[in-house]
């Protein structure tokens, strides 16, 4: 029995195999041109079409170059040859599935992974989808927690969380990391892309079009389809290492650093005689962390720390202040260090004779010790560091490239049933991820750093164990006249962290140096039924498709140790009374110069009991999708789809689609669509204290849940749906005597309500409203920052693919593609809670910097040209990728835009042994530097805010591919 089999029975039968170098392709379209009558191959590769002599049979699937052939019997066999296909469109977009990839209304790109992993670079799926479509971008951040862990990725400019990821044209899982520091993707929520092995996969579709009304919520910007690899001819292993070769290495001493390496296995075996098979992939990835920052400028030692490295350590010098007093002490100091003598003794600033005034009101110190405390403060860097024999790069923290260790698993199987009229299908995958980052270095002169532990201060170490785990099954068939798909997906992410080298420095001597900060993990769970038919009768053919889901969320927080989060007091007890007032009178822990130390371990407190969430919601969505062809040449689509949340409603949607083929190589097509995003639960429950830096000063920041009492209290609502309306019109085109095809297509999408983070809204904006201030107190923070539907935004924009392929010779093919996405978004409303409207914080909600993180802080122009040369046993891939100009609202500086290099030349031995070597940004090429003195200490040399294409400079590799 064939597959597949659609259109009117005329004239002839016409048979045969499609296959290509190593045997039978199943699912390979056979249309007869200039018709919607076709077919597609089974899964021995077989087809059965009917057609007339003369007529022409339009072999394509993905990946490989299109044939056309004239029918002159009634037997054809095709072999199809294989090439990078970056604007092939497939039928994801849509559910007819005799709609040739050419003709869709709207634009899908497909990329070739197998292709791309083998001659290309990158390794993990955000870069090699941030260099093969433009209008995909996804980079490393830095400084940024859990985050440096976890690349966000956006497409056509909109959010992380804005577009739709499916495995196998099922949902996929989010991640349950909230992004809450300041870079892209800020208050966001994505998927963890890199969860799944490149080698896993056969290709990668990206639908640029609005879909909610096709595929549901987080579809506003677009779909990433992930087709998992099918393959059943044995096992095939890569091995890639390589490292940045840079004079820019170790913090500008040049040298080697980042160094990775990576092993991928993939074995196929096929299960019965009908095509069956499963599919196994393993890879373990290793890379090394890499360093671009330069020396601190800042303060690194106060004159107290003087006297503890003369009085022989810490003790020493508690002991020297409790017996004389602070005013004593500094005379013991300076007396022997006039080195430093000046410095203490110059005279008070403002702010310094204001901090005496407190010192002496709070904590009843006698005038002499007051301004003694405050002069022990000042920075005597440059005299302590050298007698220590020390360098200021010492104190600088690693700005650049985590270090990473992940082991992933995949499987993919389908088993046909029932003489192929029916066929089991399962899909399933485990990846574990362990990653280190760091923070702000901790510095001795900071109340952070207790300095009986830690005499020179230190960096904080973030361990984060990521583990995420899915399992897709489904059954598909005939159903009548109907093909049936039944499936269920099911997915969960979780994020723990260790904090290391650090310390409580409230438990101050009695602090452990590592402590678990807990975690977060989320769980995802949808059932889906969907159906579909086509009717050859009906106009020049009609297909419907509905269907419904059914899917359920959980989103947890568990709480770290109690070291992670504690407030301890003099006595080691845990302090649990967080509304006391300043002063001596709270039996906070304060260090000898009374500044009091906070709570939780350094870099960011664990997670407390109070923070803990366990939180569901379920979801139910029908919809009906119409696709008509009216004559051969107008096609016309439409879909609505209704989906009701337990925690906020329902919503409706719909979209209108349409494909006019002006003549046979020309077609125009549109889209109109409605589209929504419901908020994530992360953005409604995630809440934590954390330690945030602002121009190199770190402050305790609240990210209060959504339905705390301190945001109703201050006057923030309850999330509801982001919504949208997006536009697309375009067109494609084929030159047959050239071997070219080229798309173009330009947008817009608005979108209202959209969900962002404010800014931090400091504790002292509400110097009147003393119950709003306990808050922050009882929350142990000094800021504060909440999710809301601040924003209404507008992204416009337009995207180019050209692809052209040429055989020179008989052993020699040339493949050109050219791709560019040009976009602007503006941030066109801004909604301030009625409370907090001439309330002075109003600017905090979105400020420019939260602007700058919508509008341009990642490339609005993006374009890449690539040159892929075969020759005989040789392949020569050489790509060049525009990152376009970025904006750093920290510094209030644009980056220019730049090009980056890459080569590689590879060579075949045999029919099973490769090697390949290269280099990602052949020419070294780095972002624009920030301005001198513009960041905290002058460490960063480029931006922790917005990043191109990251700060590691040239990587070179060696790959060698072999099967058994």
């Amino acid at each position: 029995m064939f597959l597949g089999i659609s259109g009117a029975l005329m004239g002839q039968e016409v048979s045969g195999t499609v296959t290509d170098d190593s045997g039978p392709l199943p699912g390979v379209s056979v249309v007869v041109k200039g018709t919607t009558s076709g077919t597609t191959t089974d899964f021995d590769g077989n087809y059965l079409v009917s057609a007339n002599n003369g007529d022409t049979l339009v072999f394509s699937y993905v990946g490989y170059d299109t044939q056309e052939v004239v029918v002159s019997g009634s037997q054809i066999n095709v072999i199809l040859k294989s090439g990078v296909a970056l604007d092939e469109v497939v039928l994801i977009g849509s559910r007819n599935k005799n709609r040739t990839a050419i003709d869709t209304p709207v634009p899908v790109d497909v990329i070739d992974v197998t292709e791309l992993t083998t001659t290309a670079p990158q390794v993990t799926v955000n870069q090699i989808l941030n260099y093969a479509a433009p209008s995909f971008s996804s980079n490393s951040q830095t400084i940024a927690d859990g985050t440096d862990h976890l690349d966000p990725a956006q497409l056509r400019g909109l959010g992380p969380d804005q577009v739709l990821v499916l495995v196998n044209g099922k949902r996929r899982h989010q991640s349950s990391l909230v992004n809450v520091n300041g870079s892209v993707g800020r208050g966001s929520v994505g998927t963890d892309l890199n969860a799944i092995p490149a080698a896993a996969i056969k290709r990668i579709e990206v639908l640029r079009d609005g879909a909610a009304a096709q595929y549901g919520s987080d579809a506003v910007a677009g779909v990433i389809n992930i087709v998992l690899k099918d393959q059943t001819d044995g096992l095939e292993i890569g091995l890639s290492s390589g490292a940045n070769f840079t004079e820019k290495a170790n913090r500008q001493t040049g040298g080697t650093d980042g160094e990775n390496f990576q092993l991928d296995t993939n074995y196929g075996l096929k299960i019965g005689d009908n095509g069956g098979f499963i599919n196994f992939t393993g890879s373990f990835y290793s890379r090394n962390y890499a360093s671009r920052s330069r020396a601190y400028t800042g303060t690194i030692y106060n004159v107290y720390n003087v006297g503890e490295r003369q009085f022989g350590g810490f003790d020493g010098a508690t002991d020297e202040i409790n017996t004389n007093g602070l005013a004593s002490y500094a005379s013991s100091v300076l007396g022997s260090n006039g080195g430093i003598a000046d410095i203490y003794n110059a005279a008070l600033t403002d702010g310094e004779t204001s901090t005496i005034s407190d010192l002496i009101t709070d904590f009843s110190l006698s005038a002499a010790d007051a301004e003694a405390a405050v002069r022990l403060r000042r920075d005597v860097s440059d005299y302590e560091v050298g007698e220590r024999g020390q360098d200021r790069l010492d104190f600088s923290m690693r700005v650049g490239q985590s270090r990473l260790r992940s082991g992933k698993f995949f499987a993919n199987m389908s088993i046909p049933l029932d003489d192929n009229s029916t066929e089991l299908y399962a899909a399933a995958g485990a990846s574990f991820r362990a990653g280190l980052s760091t923070g702000f270095y901790r510095r001795p002169a900071q109340e952070r750093a207790f300095t009986g532990l830690y005499p020179n201060g230190f960096l904080p170490q973030i361990h984060s164990n990521i583990v995420d785990k899915s399992v897709l099954t489904g059954i598909k068939g005939k159903l009548g006249d109907w093909d049936v798909d039944f499936s269920n997906s099911w997915g969960r992410n979780s994020f723990n962290f260790d904090i290391r080298n650090s310390a409580n420095a409230t438990l101050q001597g009695a602090s452990d140096l590592s402590y678990e900060a807990g975690g977060f993990s989320f769980q995802q769970n949808t059932l889906n039924l969907d159906a579909t038919r086509f009717f050859d009768d009906v106009l020049s053919g009609l297909n419907i498709a509905w269907g419904a889901e059914y899917r359920a969320e959980n989103y947890m927080i568990e709480a770290g140790s109690e070291g992670s989060y504690g407030l301890y007091n003099d006595n080691g007890d845990l302090i649990t009374d967080d509304s006391a007032p300043v002063g001596p009178a709270d039996e906070r822990v304060y260090d000898n110069l009374y500044r009091r130390r906070p709570a939780g371990v350094q870099v960011f407190p664990g997670y407390r009991p109070q923070n803990e969430v366990d939180k569901w919601r379920n979801s139910i969505a029908g919809y009906i999708d119409v696709e008509a062809d009216f004559s051969e040449n107008v096609l016309v689509s439409g879909a609505v789809r209704y989906e009701n949340y337990s925690d906020f409603g329902g919503t409706l949607n719909g979209k209108l689609a349409t494909r006019i083929k002006a003549s046979e190589n020309f077609n125009i097509r549109g889209a109109v669509s409605t589209g929504f995003r419901a908020p994530s639960l992360h953005q409604i429950y995630f809440n934590s204290v954390s330690t945030l830096f602002v121009g190199g000063e770190g402050f305790q920041v609240l990210t209060a849940k959504n339905d705390s009492k301190i945001a109703r209290d201050i006057g923030i609502s309850q999330l509801e749906e982001e919504t949208s309306v997006s536009v697309s019109l375009g067109f494609t085109a084929k030159i047959p005597s050239l071997n070219l095809k080229l798309t173009v297509d330009g947008y817009i999408t608005n979108v209202n309500d959209r969900i962002t983070l404010t800014d931090q809204i400091r504790r002292t904006d509400f110097d009147g409203n003393p119950g709003i201030q306990d808050l922050f107190t009882q929350a142990e923070a000094e800021r504060v920052q909440f999710f809301g539907n601040f924003v209404d935004t507008k992204t416009q924009g337009l995207d180019i693919v050209i692809s052209h392929r040429a055989n020179i010779g008989e052993n020699m093919t040339l493949n050109n593609d050219f791709s560019a996405t040009f976009s602007d978004n503006e941030v066109t409303d801004v909604h301030i809670p009625t409370d907090l409207q001439g309330e002075g914080v109003d600017t905090r909600i979105v400020s420019a910097g939260s602007r700058a993180f919508i509008e341009n802080a990642f490339p609005r122009t993006k374009a890449n040209l690539s040159h892929n040369l075969k020759c005989k046993n040789w392949n020569f891939f050489l790509r060049n990728a525009l990152f376009g100009e970025v904006f750093d609202a920290d510094t209030n500086q644009n980056y220019a835009s730049k090009v980056i290099t890459d080569l590689t030349i590879g060579y075949k031995f045999s029919d099973d042994l490769r090697l390949t070597l290269g280099a990602n940004n052949l020419l070294d090429v780095y972002p624009d530097e920030v301005p001198a003195g513009s960041t905290g200490g002058d460490q960063f040399i480029y931006s922790r805010r917005v990043s191109q294409f990251g700060t590691t400079g040239r990587q070179l590799f060696a790959r060698l591919n072999f099967e058994l």
